[in-house]
């Protein structure tokens, strides 16, 4: 249970930049809606269930006046996520490890800026390290990483 909240700590304080081995990152020359529709699409297909979808960069700019300068330094031109879990793995890794259920829900975060779409996801693997649940989050990531890079690769 320490090691979950230490690496969600790590996370959430920023440790935890692109390109760590913490986040994957597949960039690709993809408008934003179109990458996240094949990307939710391929995660049905793979046996995930798309639970919710947020329009994360709509709800900002709703508040950008609010944030003032501090919106959007970085002008993505959008940024999605999608909500999903399976409950095969959930039920793996609860009876594995109770506290890497904070896995649960997973999700994707899809930005855009420019040509370029890139897809963000937390490594499973990477916060179960150490965990008896570490295997199956391995699994469970290999899984997500493979139905994002079909998903990615549709035509």
């Amino acid at each position: 249970m320490k090691r979950l909240f230490l690496v969600l700590a790590l996370l959430a304080t920023g440790t935890a930049y692109a390109g760590s081995s913490a986040v994957y990152e597949k960039s690709v020359k993809l408008p934003l809606d179109t990458a996240y529709q094949q990307v939710s699409k391929s995660l049905e297909a793979h046996g995930f269930k798309v639970v919710h979808e947020i329009n994360i960069g709509e709800n900002l700019s709703k508040i950008a006046d609010k944030l003032g300068s501090n919106y959007n330094k970085n002008q993505l031109q959008g940024i999605k996520s999608i909500i999903f879990c399976n409950g095969k793995y959930a039920n793996q890794i609860s009876n594995l490890d109770p506290a890497m259920l904070a896995l649960c829900p997973l999700h994707v975060t899809l930005t855009h800026k420019g040509d370029t779409t890139t897809v963000l996801f937390v490594r499973p693997g990477q916060v179960a390290h150490g965990s008896p649940a570490a295997p199956a989050a391995q699994e469970l990531e290999q899984s997500v990483v493979k139905a994002v890079e079909t998903g990615l690769n549709a035509k």
